[in-house]
């Protein structure tokens, strides 16, 4: 076993208390379960991914899938810990957020051994940072939103059927979940605009061109006009409920094929 996949199994162990708190909360929930023991599982479940993606990008920036799905963990945990600790309702979406990472997590891992090539160009240091620094922060964005929206989502549909369940008492209100993926979305649209931006600046740099029609750009780009679209939608017309949630998981859908999807397919199936 190469040590690079210990550093990774250590990881995603980190993750794992986080992963399993909030079923035992929801199996005795009380008023508040932000306990000493919820922020003491946090914290690991930040620390271990943050401390090895900072070991596989210290120095230079490497491009492969791993990397990438290990920064994003760091990315949603750091979101998610600042959200939890400001808002009241956003830490009763931990079972619905953590058992995702640890997913993202354990394929972070499986794909340890894909190439990952260090990242190579000729515009200035600051601005490929830059860029890398705002892709990262969208992407934690727009899943703290896909999340608040699919809680919304349950809640939603549990209270149509009369049939709530363990799950749907614990997570927040339709409202607090609709009014989280508001701000989250708005967030993301205004930050994904400035990754846009500077993706533009570094290509111009390199290449003298704003724009090339690659996967990555038209993907960004449709999720970028789906998030206004809906942004603008329920400005005018207060648009909410199942339509608001599918829109919202089509433009995390295109995001994620833009950012770990075509990663994933030239590091893993065409490398």
């Amino acid at each position: 076993m190469s040590q690079n996949i210990v550093y990774s199994l250590t990881a995603l162990m980190a993750l794992l208390p986080a992963s399993i708190y909030p079923y035992r909360r929801i199996a005795g929930q009380g008023a508040d379960g932000r306990s000493v023991y919820f922020w003491g599982a946090l914290a690991l479940g930040f620390a271990g991914p943050a401390a090895w993606a900072l070991t596989q990008v210290a120095g230079r920036w490497h491009t492969g899938l791993s990397t990438a799905l290990w920064v994003t963990i760091a990315a949603c945990m750091l979101l998610f810990m600042g959200l939890s600790a400001l808002t009241r309702s956003a830490w009763r979406l931990s079972p619905l957020l953590l058992p995702y990472l640890l997913a993202v997590g354990t394929f972070a891992t499986l794909a340890q051994q894909a190439p990952a090539p260090v990242l190579r160009g000729g515009a200035p240091g600051i601005w490929i940072d830059l860029h890398i620094a705002v892709s990262v922060v969208t992407y934690a964005l727009l899943t703290m939103a896909a999340v608040a929206s699919l809680a919304a989502f349950l809640q939603e549909r549990a209270l149509k059927s009369k049939r709530p369940t363990p799950l749907t008492r614990f997570l927040p209100p339709v409202a607090e979940s609709e009014r989280m993926q508001l701000h989250l979305l708005a967030a993301s649209e205004a930050v994904l605009g400035a990754g846009l931006a500077t993706g533009m600046a570094v290509l111009y740099y390199e290449n003298g061109v704003l724009l090339r029609a690659d996967h990555k750009t038209l993907l960004s780009v449709a999720s970028f006009v789906v998030i206004g679209g809906l942004l603008l939608a329920h400005a005018r017309t207060g648009v909410r409920g199942r339509m608001a949630a599918r829109l919202v998981l089509i433009a995390y859908l295109l995001l994620t094929l833009a950012y770990p999807g075509v990663k994933f397919v030239t590091d893993v199936l065409l490398g």
